[in-house]
Order: C-alpha cells, then sequence, then structure tokens
C-alpha cells in the first residue's frame, strides 16, 4: 500500500493554518469561512441553484481543513428550499489527523456542531473513497485520499459546482494541471459551474481548452478577482444515467440475507418503496443465520484490486453499523480487535514486513507473545491484529437495516418463488409454483445468494456462482480457555457468544447435505488445534451442536454486483463493460462468498447509488472489478482473438 503522508499542523503569525510542505497557506488571510462563502457558494451561486433539486452534487479538488465543506454543509442546513440530498466529493493527498482538524476548527465556533460531527466520523488515512453521511445521510461527503488526478480518473458522478481549490499553481502544479481540467469536464452535468480564486493566465487557458466558459468576478479580501465558469455548450458530457425516473422509486428485492436488507435499507434511505422476498417466515434464516461471524479485511502483498475492495468494505462496514445505532437500531457486535495467526515463521516474517505499510489503528503485527496476551491463551504463532475488526450477528445486522428502513419495506416472507419475467408493462414480476404474482416493480434486485439455484439463470444467463457448503461448530463456553478476541488461522473461533463458541468452517461444493455431520466437526476441532494449540484435546466430535449453511462464490472471488447481463443479445463490438448487454431493471447483489458481514453494507451503497444516479462510493475500477458483465466480457475477449 502507498502510505498516505498526512499533513502537520503548522500556523503563519497570524494564525493562518499553513502548509510548510508547499509554502503556502489553506485559506485567504482575509477570513477563511468568508472565502468560501465568497469565492465558492456565491461563485457558483449557491444555495440557489441547489433549491428544489432532489441531488446536487458539489466537487472540490482539495479538502485541505475541511473549511468549505463545513461552510456549505451550514448553508445547506440554513436553507429551508434546499434539496433532497447534497452530495459533496472531495479529495485531498494529505489529510489532516482528526485531532489537528478539530484544533484548527476551534478558530470557527459558528461550525463547532458540525466539525464534531465531521472529527467523530474522520476515516483512517488509507487511499480510495470514503463515504461519510451526516444530517440522516441528506448530507453526503465521499473522501478520496491520494493523488487528485488519479482519483478523479477514478471518478464517477455528475457533478453540479466545482470549488476548483488548492495551493497556489507555482507550488503545487499538479492541482492545476490540463489533465486534471479535462477530467473535470467530462465529470460535468449539463449545466455545471465552477469557482476558484486563481485567476492565473495558464489557468484559464488549461479551463477554456477543457471546454469552459469563464467569467471574472470581484474577489475576496484583499483578491481584486476571482474565476467563474461553467461548461460551454459545445463539449458533452459523460452522464451517469439513473436507473429509474424519480416516479419509478419501487423495487423487489430477493433474498432477505445480509445482501438483500442491506439494499432494502439503502434504498429506502433514498426515498424507494421496496417489496422484500424471502422463502423463510423471518429473515437472515440460511447463512446469515449464523450465531457470529468474523469482521477483518483481506490484506495483500500488493495493492491487488481485491485487497482494495476488501479495505474499503471493511472501513465502510464499520461506519455504516455506527449510523444504524445512532438512529436507534443496536447491531450485535464487538468490535476491539481480531486475530489472524500466522501459518509458520516463514509467513510471520512476511506478515511482519506487510503490516509495517499500513496505520497501525488498521493492522499491526504481534509476536508470539504479544499475540498469546492478547488472545487470552497461547497462539501457536505471531498475528496480525486488526484493532476495529472483531464478531458480528448476522441476523441482529439484518434486522437492525429493516427496522431503520420502516414502513417503505413491504415483508413478504414464506414465498416460494418459482419463476421470473418481465411484463408488457416493464415489470418484473415474480411468480410462484401456480403462477401467482408474488411481487412486481420496475426494478428487480437478486440477492439470494446461494439459495438462487437455476431461477436467476432464467433471466440472467449463466451467472458463474458456485454453491459451498459450510459447517460450523458450536462449543460450550467453559470447553475453551477464556478468549479475549476471535481468532483466525486455517479457521476461526470465536469468543463466547450466547454462551457457545463458533468455530467453523468447512468449505465444500457439490454438497447439499443440510445434516450435522460428526466428520465435519472433527475437521473444524483440527482447525481449533491450528489456533489454539493446547485447547479442545477431550472436545467429542459427536457430542457438538453446530448449523449447515450454503455460501455463493464466483471464480474470482469477487462478488457480482451492479446490472445483469442479457446473454440473449449479441456482444458488442467495442468490447468493453459499459457496452455490455443488461437485462433492463434487473440488479444482483450476488456471490458474497464467506465475506458476506464485510461485503454487504458497501456492496448495497455501491447498488443503490447507480440506480439512483448517484456519485459512486468507489473508483471506478473497483466497480469494473466487480460488475456481472465481467465474465461475459472475458469470453467474448478470449473469442476475437
Amino acid at each position: 500500500m502507498n502510505r498516505l503522508s498526512p499533513a502537520h499542523l503548522a500556523m503563519t503569525d497570524d494564525g493562518t493554518p499553513f502548509s510548510a510542505a508547499y509554502g503556502d497557506v489553506y485559506h485567504s488571510a482575509d477570513g477563511g469561512p468568508g472565502q468560501a462563502r465568497h469565492v465558492f457558494l456565491q461563485g457558483n451561486d449557491l444555495p440557489q441553484r441547489w433549491q428544489g433539486r432532489e441531488r446536487f452534487v458539489i466537487l472540490e479538488t482539495g479538502f485541505g481543513t475541511g473549511l468549505n465543506f463545513l461552510a456549505t454543509w451550514a448553508a445547506w442546513n440554513a436553507d429551508p428550499r434546499r434539496g433532497g440530498r447534497l452530495h459533496y466529493l472531495s479529495v485531498e493527498k494529505h489529510p489532516y489527523s482528526a485531532t489537528d482538524l478539530a484544533h484548527l476548527h476551534e478558530r470557527w465556533p459558528e461550525f463547532e456542531t458540525l466539525s464534531r460531527e465531521l472529527c467523530a466520523s474522520w476515516p483512517l488515512p488509507m487511499p480510495g473513497f470514503h463515504r461519510l453521511e451526516f444530517a440522516g445521510g441528506s448530507v453526503v461527503l465521499t473522501l478520496g485520499l491520494g493523488e487528485a488526478e488519479t482519483l478523479l480518473r477514478r471518478c464517477e458522478a455528475h457533478v453540479d459546482a466545482f470549488y476548483l481549490d488548492g495551493f497556489d499553481p507555482k507550488k503545487n502544479p499538479a492541482m492545476w494541471s490540463p489533465e486534471l481540467f479535462r477530467r473535470l469536464s467530462r465529470l460535468a452535468a449539463p449545466d455545471a459551474t465552477l469557482a476558484t480564486w486563481c485567476v492565473a493566465g495558464s489557468v484559464r487557458a488549461d479551463l477554456q481548452a477543457a471546454g469552459f466558459a469563464l467569467e471574472k468576478r470581484p474577489g475576496f479580501g484583499s483578491k481584486r478577482q476571482m474565476l467563474t465558469a461553467w461548461l460551454a455548450p459545445t463539449r458533452a458530457p459523460i452522464r451517469v444515467p439513473a436507473a429509474t425516473s424519480p416516479g419509478e422509486r419501487r423495487a423487489v428485492v430477493l433474498g432477505a440475507g445480509l445482501a438483500g436488507c442491506a439494499l432494502s435499507e439503502r434504498l429506502a434511505a433514498r426515498g424507494w418503496s421496496v417489496t422484500l422476498v424471502d422463502r423463510h417466515a423471518h429473515p437472515a434464516q440460511e447463512a446469515s443465520g449464523n450465531l457470529a461471524g468474523i469482521v477483518r479485511p483481506q490484506l495483500a502483498r500488493d495493492e491487488s484490486l481485491a485487497a482494495r475492495l476488501s479495505r474499503a468494505a471493511f472501513l465502510h462496514a464499520r461506519r455504516a453499523w455506527d449510523a444504524l445505532e445512532r438512529a436507534g437500531h443496536p447491531v450485535r457486535r464487538r468490535l476491539d480487535g481480531v486475530l489472524q495467526i500466522a501459518q509458520d515463521a516463514a509467513q510471520e516474517q512476511a506478515m511482519r514486513e506487510q503490516a509495517a505499510a499500513y496505520p497501525e489503528a488498521y493492522v499491526r503485527f504481534l509476536d508470539q507473545a504479544e499475540a498469546s496476551l492478547s488472545l487470552g491463551s497461547p497462539s501457536a504463532q505471531g498475528a496480525w491484529l486488526f484493532p476495529e475488526g472483531g464478531w458480528a450477528s448476522p441476523g441482529s445486522l439484518c434486522r437492525a437495516w429493516l427496522a431503520s428502513a420502516g414502513e417503505r419495506i413491504e415483508w413478504r416472507g414464506g414465498k416460494e418463488v418459482a419463476s421470473m419475467e418481465r411484463d408488457d408493462t416493464g415489470n418484473w414480476r415474480l411468480l410462484d409454483c401456480d403462477g401467482g404474482c408474488v411481487a412486481s416493480a420496475p426494478v428487480l434486485i437478486l440477492a439470494a445468494g446461494a439459495s438462487l439455484g437455476t431461477l436467476a439463470n432464467a433471466v440472467a444467463g449463466a451467472l458463474p456462482l458456485s454453491r459451498a457448503r459450510g459447517q460450523v461448530s458450536h462449543i460450550p463456553q467453559g470447553a475453551l480457555p477464556e478468549l479475549l478476541l476471535p481468532a483466525c488461522r486455517e479457521g476461526y473461533l470465536s469468543p463466547a457468544v450466547d454462551g457457545l463458541h463458533c468455530l467453523g468452517a468447512t468449505y465444500a461444493y457439490d454438497d447439499e447435505g443440510w445434516e450435522l455431520r460428526v466428520a465435519d466437526h472433527a475437521g473444524n476441532l483440527k482447525r481449533l488445534g491450528s489456533i489454539l494449540p493446547d485447547a479442545g484435546r477431550n472436545l467429542d466430535p459427536a457430542k457438538l451442536d453446530g448449523r449447515v449453511g450454503f455460501r455463493a462464490t464466483t471464480p474470482d472471488r469477487l462478488p457480482l454486483i451492479g446490472a445483469l447481463m442479457d446473454t440473449e443479445a449479441p456482444l458488442p463490438r467495442d468490447l468493453r463493460l459499459k457496452h455490455m448487454p443488461r437485462r433492463a431493471g434487473l440488479y444482483g447483489i450476488l456471490g458474497l462468498g464467506s465475506r458476506g458481514l464485510v461485503w454487504a453494507a458497501l456492496a448495497a451503497e455501491i447498488l443503490a447509488s447507480r440506480l439512483e444516479g448517484d456519485p459512486a462510493p468507489v473508483e471506478t475500477d473497483l466497480l469494473e472489478a466487480i460488475d456481472p458483465a465481467r465474465f461475459l466480457l472475458r469470453v467474448g475477449r478470449k473469442a476475437a482473438r
């Protein structure tokens, strides 16, 4: 991982925040809030332009102290005619710590409450996009940490107003490059505007070359002029279309496990009416019904797509669960650490080296003695400690999501769906074995995981999903040493939950048996021995209880999130994902495997954002890595060689 270089707290003699790295101030010495309002808000004709809009999207090219965001958020709160949702996108290469931000914001007491909320939600300094929600989800900050041009090249959004901010072009030319301006023009909505305090000739020329029409206005304080701009009519931006019109916010979600419940809540939060269908009478009855699951990310030596996706999902999950609890919907969890124990001395050394590339708040390496102390029992080897990982109850999470969504979700449990079809009116219909309609809506999302079977293939072609049986063993509390943290090695072991340790899990394909098996309990006890070498020797596998569930996996171990393919349509000549044929109104959150706890919240936010036309919460290369059409694309490219 490319570690971020944080900003260091420094001030000029008059108290203006200053960057020693760039030799420049973060805002005008004439007053930061005044500059934010005059240059960026008024320069983009705000708040007038967001009034009455269902969604308004602002993109800022340098987050810095967060002052522009706080001023914009305050103006949004103060406007009785504000729109439905404010999306604020910003990038920052050198983020401050939450502590330093709070100290900086003390200079602006008018933002005290907003600053407290921002700092409490401030993400770990990890590269990539971080989505933070405030004011019940009506204000959404998507913060990209890293190089501005790289992040904006991977940004999917439809931007209404740009805040072009950064240090002086002579001191930080990368923030004012022609390439960056061209990317802004590609992200712009047809009526997009832009404002900046900078009127340098090179900046004006490069903005015009990127397709913006310019106007000088009176500047702020001692700055005589500032610049406003709008997209010239001759330039056609890339549109990010919503899947449905605002009047058609109705969806059917098939499957009430983690994926289906998470998505239902995310759509309901955006004003959708959702019918949630499941063959069981209650939610979370299949793989999501396990007593407890482990919450931790994957690490890799390189910045692989899988590692970046896992990191994004892990970090997003905790924020999403915290939001549920703030809204009064508790999640049963304990996220004060989880250990991943090395297999041998060679892996132990590799893990030590890998951990050094990350902030200690994300992962740190513990030697064998330290790992044993954290675990509360002798550890087989050294380990990674993920301080914000732990365990959670999938069922409690599903119930919290549904409670949060409230009346916008109509529950239809105990319904066996035999087939699905799209009728002449454009609605998708789920049918029972007698041909009766179980539910219908313009949008259908398949989230039934391993229980989907041949049902989805009838409408979405050969989805590359495999069904894997897993058996978890339950070990009574007291039969093992008291465990302070959950631990993973060849399997996983949780502390006692409701008087039971969860130990697992087996992984078997082409096996449809629901019965508990002594041989599988014996295999899990072998896994226990690799985690706690001296524990469980007197346990009899024939006397253990447990639970069987089935997971849906894909060949590359990444989920399928997005619009599903139309395999009956011919492949396009231009073999790219955006040109692949899709079934209108048909989407999926599938193939989460054994990582549904980590993946579900982000997967739901990704798909809900796509359906609504919101800015994407992750980078475009990550969206492509989970696109359901990626396997069909590979087949097409292979055939074209």
